[in-house]
């Protein structure tokens, strides 16, 4: 564990008595500061549990938890404005990344999150490197888990299927979905041109099976939720496609239309058995509020769990 983050000198430290979330305990037992300050503070983040920085606001405390407060204005997380931290302890570290930004290095002075924080790492005096197990494309959104040993690595690779049980998307498709659920199915496969070709015949290729599920509809887009059975190159870009309604802002597989100036994908649940203590690990990214914009009645997380694990 990192001294950094448990040195007096630097934090003020609380016990956690019962259970809360923790901007809503943090406004209820930090005296003497707004609620912008304490919001910041947590953003930066100057809000530790445990040891470890904590930038989610709805970060789940338990009785007997230790909250640090930082005392200076001091930012532990990356300074870079792609990247934050969303959980991080002594095996692992979940982030959420901005659209932009690879998840691993594909060149020699490429942006990629590997790198932001391996700095991270390096500034914090943490003595780890952060290994890639799963990839995100670059202009996808959302939350990805590093390990910081390979050993960790290896073993979340080997049983990733088992080791991750929930992990959906949610997308802006061009044009109006009309049924509310559905499964797409078919074999995937890479040209010479690097696209994936999508046939409902065995090809030869990977078979792939994605769920999906409206949330909002307007006349023109459509708000949709995917989760994953298998989880192959461009997966859900392919199979939107081949629903007859492409995600927007995909110039690879799209039709033009683009009306959040980014590709509309967002990988916004995940949920995994920790590697080390076996603890089922819940996260929810907020829906981007550029997509939000385009439906009046979204909320940022649907409350109603509309797939069964």
């Amino acid at each position: 564990m990192n001294k950094n983050f448990n040195d007096e000198s630097h934090y003020t430290f609380y016990q956690v008595s019962r259970p809360a979330r923790l901007l809503e305990w943090l406004l209820e037992n930090i005296k003497g500061q707004s609620k912008t300050k304490i919001k910041e503070t947590l953003r930066g983040s100057g809000i530790t549990v445990d040891g470890f920085p904590v930038t989610r606001f709805d970060y789940p405390l338990q009785p007997g938890m230790k909250v640090g407060v930082s005392k200076s204005k001091q930012v532990r997380t990356p300074q870079n404005p792609y990247v934050d931290v969303v959980y991080e302890d002594r095996d692992l570290i979940v982030v959420e990344k901005n659209a932009g930004i690879l998840s691993m290095a594909a060149g020699h002075s490429s942006l990629n999150v590997k790198s932001v924080l391996d700095q991270y790492f390096r500034n914090t005096k943490q003595l780890c490197h952060a290994h890639v197990v799963h990839r995100l494309d670059r202009d996808t959104s959302g939350l990805m888990i590093y390990a910081k040993n390979m050993q960790i690595a290896l073993q979340l690779e080997k049983d990733w299927h088992h080791t991750v049980y929930d992990r959906r998307y949610v997308a802006v498709l061009s044009g109006v979905v009309e049924q509310d659920t559905g499964t797409i199915k078919s074999w995937l496969t890479e040209d010479a041109a690097y696209t994936i070709v999508s046939s409902e015949t065995d090809n030869g290729g990977k078979y792939a099976v994605t769920h999906y599920h409206v949330l909002s509809r307007t006349d023109r887009y459509s708000l949709v939720e995917f989760r994953l059975e298998t989880g192959r190159k461009n997966q859900i870009r392919v199979h939107a496609a081949d629903m007859g309604h492409p995600v927007c802002g995909d110039p690879k597989y799209g039709n033009g239309d683009n009306p959040c100036h980014r590709l509309c994908l967002h990988a916004y649940i995940l949920c995994f058995y920790h590697p080390v203590t076996g603890e089922r690990m819940e996260f929810k990214a907020p829906i981007p509020h550029s997509f939000q914009r385009l439906f009046e009645t979204v909320e940022d997380i649907p409350k109603k769990d509309n797939f069964k694990r």
